[in-house]
């Protein structure tokens, strides 16, 4: 098999990518492992700023987005019995939207047939070659044979744990890390949320938060230590848990009921570059990884994919052999400033175990000055709505 850009991935970013270039005219075939309702499985994020919903328009698979989807003007910080609201729409003119990444993921899915994007699921071991050379390719193993697909240009949309970054020599690449002492514990259920907006909680107990899916579906965490075992908290205990550091205010709405999805995942800072080498681009948590606090993942692999787009139809439509030379540095810029707005957050609504009371003063400071200053609330703002690409 040939095309000419080969799509390593069928998460958002790799089908969202599959999407702008078939849109262009560019062929691709976009190869994952797991099956789709696998795919469909993964509980992840939620928020989503102006690019992701924009691409969605671009395409016009934004019907169902929104049809069901939440308009958010702003968000709060707790700290104690204190709601610090922050009105993303008064100091930025914009606003996100609250609609599940399953959910982005189900609408490019669902769209690939009748577009022509063609997405070959159960692709066993798959492998990347040449991708030095002007001809890299792909081999996977499907239904217990062996395939190859050649291509002009790889793009690794395949996680943090995929075969594209290690694709890309130890020698050339550069791997930054921050990993934290603390995991969040999730809960989904299907009630309403205590709260029409989210609520960051820094209580001495530990961080929370209260988001959504719907109107009628919530989305609660909290941070404990990584020792922990999910098979530890019962429904009632996390429920019990949530209400002491959400606060009086949020803890009164709360409405308790049975999970329908509990995990805890790890919080790390990590960020490879470059993120091309070759004919091989990276996007996504393939390149790096935000702790969720700042809500970046999937907005930040939707700029990721805006400019790989940008890059490659340049390549094929108009011979620009710059824009895909130049995608990693563009990629990175806005990478490392999302990173810097989740890892700030993090440090500021999470109490670390090494935190002494100097630390703890320095949150109760930050936090009263975001409290009161406009200038402090607007640059929160301008990164929560999400940076110009």
């Amino acid at each position: 098999m040939h095309t000419q850009v080969a799509i390593i991935g069928a998460g958002p970013a790799g089908l969202l990518l599959g999407h702008l270039l078939k849109a262009e005219g560019i062929d691709c075939v976009v190869i994952e492992r797991q099956t789709p309702d696998y795919v469909l499985s993964r509980i992840r994020a939620g928020v989503l700023e102006q690019i992701t919903v924009g691409l969605m328009e671009r395409l016009g698979l934004d019907a169902r987005l929104k049809a069901e989807g939440l308009v958010e003007q702003g968000f709060n910080f707790a700290d104690g019995e204190r709601l610090i609201r922050i009105d993303v729409e008064k100091f930025t003119g914009k606003t996100v939207w609250v609609y599940g990444q399953t959910e982005i993921t189900k609408d490019l899915m669902d769209a690939a047939p009748e577009r022509g994007l063609e997405v070959i699921y159960g692709a066993e071991d798959v492998a990347l070659h040449d991708v030095e050379s002007d001809a890299p390719s792909v081999t996977f193993r499907r239904d217990g044979r062996e395939e190859r697909l050649t291509a002009r240009f790889i793009a690794g949309c395949d996680g943090f744990h995929g075969p594209s970054r290690k694709a890309i020599p130890a020698s050339v690449g550069r791997e930054y890390e921050r990993v934290y002492p603390f995991g969040w514990l999730g809960i989904l259920a299907d009630v309403p949320p205590c709260h029409d907006e989210l609520i960051y909680a820094n209580h001495e107990c530990g961080f929370a938060l209260a988001s959504m899916r719907s109107k009628t579906r919530s989305r609660y965490y909290i941070d404990v230590p990584l020792t922990e075992k999910i098979e530890d908290w019962s429904d009632d205990r996390l429920w019990d848990e949530l209400a002491v550091r959400l606060g009086p205010e949020a803890a009164a709405n709360i409405t308790r009921g049975p999970a329908i999805e509990k995990s805890i995942a790890p919080l790390r800072s990590y960020v490879f570059e470059p993120m091309r080498h070759g004919s091989l681009l990276l996007c996504g948590d393939a390149a790096h990884i935000v702790p969720p606090t700042g809500a970046k993942g999937l907005n930040l692999a939707a700029s990721d994919v805006h400019y790989a787009a940008e890059a490659l139809c340049g390549y094929f439509k108009h011979a620009d052999h710059d824009a895909v030379a130049g995608y990693s540095a563009k990629a990175l810029a806005r990478v490392w400033k999302c990173e810097r707005f989740s890892w700030s957050l993090t440090k500021l609504m999470h109490r670390f175990p090494d935190d002494g009371p100097f630390e703890r003063a320095m949150q109760v400071a930050e936090l009263d000055y975001i409290a009161s200053s406009d200038a402090a609330q607007a640059s929160i703002a301008e990164n929560y709505v999400g940076l110009p690409v």
